[in-house]
Parts: C-alpha cells; sequence; structure tokens
C-alpha cells in the first residue's frame, strides 16, 4: 500500500506529525510527505518518509501563492497513493486538499474535519477537545487504521543527526534561540541577550542559534558572553546541536520542537496566542514561562496586539536562569 501524509504548514508542524507519520509508515509499502516550502526541511528529517513533495498551497502559509490550476494539476499528476491522511490544525480545513487529492486519485482519505466534507473524506474524524497537535495527529492515524506501532512511544523523532562538535565545541551547553516564526512569539532581544549574561555568569555555556536572516540578532543576544551561531546551522545540524544541549531557552518556535524531538528539555517561552495545552514542547521536560492569561490569548495574532508584548516581556533573565537550574537538577 502506497500513502500519503500531509502537513502544509511550518518546520515545527511537520515535526509534530511524525509519530503520525511513523505509525502509518509501519503499515505502508511507501510513504510520501506532502508539505509546504517551510517545512521541508524538517520532512526531510522525519524517519519513516520515503518521498518528500514540497508545494505552496494558496489556503495556508503567511503569505499564500495565487491559486494555480496548472501547478494543482501538476501536483495531481505526481502523486501515486492508494491512501491519505490529511493533517491539519484545529482551526483549518482539510477539505481543499482533501479534494486535490480525489483528482490525484487517492480513493480513501482521512482528516479531522468540523466542515460536512460531502465526498471527499472517507474517514471525517472528531479531534478530541484541547488535545495537544501531535496527539491529535496520532489519534486520527489510529482511527484511520494506521494505530501506534508496538514500541513506539509517540514521542516526536528525527533522523540520527551529523556531529556538530566543531560548531559547539567541547563540554556542557545551553542553548537560547532568540528568534521566533513571528514577533508575536519572540522575547525581546534586550530580555534575551540579558539572559545570556545572567547564564554565563551562573556558570552555563551559552549557544545561541537562528537562521540566516537573524544574523543580527543573535549577534545581539550573544554579545560578550555566549557563542554566536546564527546562520551557521541548517535543520540537520541544529537538530545536533540541539541534541547536545542540556536545555534550550525559546519560544513557541521550530526549535522548541527540534529540541523535543532530540529529547532534550525545554524552557518554553510560550506566547498564548495560541493555546500552549495544544503547541507546548511535547514528550520532554519542560518549563513554561509567559503570562497564559495575557489578553493576547488565543488571539493567533502574528503582531503583538497589547503594548509592550507583555505575556512575554514579564519574564525576566532571572526566571530563564531558574528554569534552566530546576530542568538541568540544580534545583
Amino acid at each position: 500500500m502506497r500513502a500519503i501524509v500531509t502537513r502544509l504548514d511550518s518546520f515545527g508542524d511537520v515535526l509534530l506529525a511524525g509519530p503520525a507519520v511513523r505509525a502509518v509508515a509501519a503499515r505502508s509499502d511507501h510513504v510520501t510527505l506532502l508539505c509546504g516550502p517551510r517545512g521541508a526541511p524538517a520532512a526531510r528529517l522525519l524517519p519513516g518518509v520515503d518521498e518528500v513533495l514540497v508545494w505552496e498551497a494558496p489556503w495556508g502559509g503567511f503569505d499564500p501563492p495565487p491559486v494555480d490550476r496548472a501547478g494543482i494539476d501538476a501536483l495531481a499528476d505526481r502523486i501515486d497513493a492508494d491512501t491519505g491522511l490529511i493533517l491539519t490544525s484545529f482551526h483549518q480545513s482539510p477539505l481543499p486538499t482533501a479534494l486535490v487529492l480525489r483528482l490525484a486519485g487517492v480513493r480513501r482519505l482521512a482528516a479531522d474535519s468540523v466542515d460536512y466534507p460531502g465526498s471527499l473524506l472517507d474517514l471525517r474524524h472528531r479531534r478530541a477537545p484541547g488535545a495537544h497537535e501531535a496527539e491529535a495527529a496520532l489519534d486520527l492515524a489510529a482511527a484511520a487504521g494506521f494505530p501506534r506501532p508496538d514500541g513506539d512511544d509517540g514521542r516526536l523523532r528525527v533522523r540520527t543527526p551529523p556531529p556538530v562538535t566543531a560548531l559547539t565545541g567541547p563540554g556542557p551547553y545551553v542553548v537560547l534561540h532568540p528568534g521566533a516564526s513571528v514577533p508575536a512569539r519572540a522575547w525581546s532581544p534586550d530580555r534575551a541577550a540579558e539572559a545570556v549574561r545572567e547564564l554565563a555568569a551562573a556558570g552555563h555555556r551559552v549557544l545561541v542559534t537562528g537562521g540566516p536572516g537573524e544574523r543580527d540578532l543573535t549577534a545581539h543576544v550573544a554579545g560578550r558572553y555566549g557563542t554566536d551561531l546564527g546562520g551557521r546551522t541548517e535543520a540537520p545540524e541544529l537538530s545536533g546541536v540541539l541534541a547536545g544541549a542540556g536545555a534550550v531557552v525559546t519560544g513557541n518556535t521550530a526549535p522548541a520542537h527540534l529540541a523535543a524531538a532530540v529529547g532534550t528539555p525545554v524552557v518554553s517561552l510560550f506566547a498564548p496566542v495560541v493555546p500552549a495545552e495544544r503547541w507546548r514542547p511535547y514528550g520532554v521536560p519542560y518549563v513554561l514561562l509567559g503570562d497564559q492569561d495575557a489578553p493576547c490569548a488565543g488571539s493567533r495574532a502574528r503582531e503583538c496586539p497589547v503594548p509592550g508584548h507583555p505575556c512575554l516581556n514579564t519574564v525576566t533573565a532571572t526566571d530563564v536562569v531558574a528554569a534552566v537550574g530546576k530542568l538541568l537538577g540544580d534545583a
């Protein structure tokens, strides 16, 4: 049986699909993962994926492209699957994706849907209220005939990272990742820089990570007290850096889920614009910081709607040092 799993969102969303992908792979001969461009690097890290198809859907993402019939036809021609699992967040509809998969000839489709699917779905599943995204995907997979395999703990997982000692240097360290996919989920750069200073003063070696477009941010945050790795890690290398850390300090963004996938505890600077119960670090020890009852709660805002960004900027560097100590067993 050839299966296709779709998750058209970002890097972190694709990582959270990983346990469900492994469940599908355990009962399939070939698994294709259909994802968007921002999720593709994560898709290539997931065990159980035989093929990655990358397509930017007009109904998702921060800046969706216009509808292009030729592009949809070309995608449908590339899909070769008997059954499909359409994974979405709780606020998204799977039905546009289901239509494309039907046009591609996928005979059996399953998804969580609050909308009447007509003939687009064979299994219209309802997710449990408040379920974590990883658990919701596993529940859907099980309902579709892909239960969690024996011996699989259901946690996030990625392929074995490459050696990264040339980046990290020898000895223990913690990682601080100051960036986020949207501004509303990011701690202030000055607070992050203060945390690096206080972590260093507490005896921790601190590595500061970030993407190619975040070099100015990581340089500012690392300062004289941390090691700046901004722009020096692609997804496989970043997984290795996070795997070697004693703890990772980051917002609700991709590295939080990548840290969980390599088994590293997380200090989560969590802005409540989305619910923590659905998006917190999954399957690893974590400390959640940030005012979860702030006025922005549940707004899904990309830019903070409250002056001063109080949900995160009330978190102090001292709070972060204490949280890191707790995860490392120092407190």
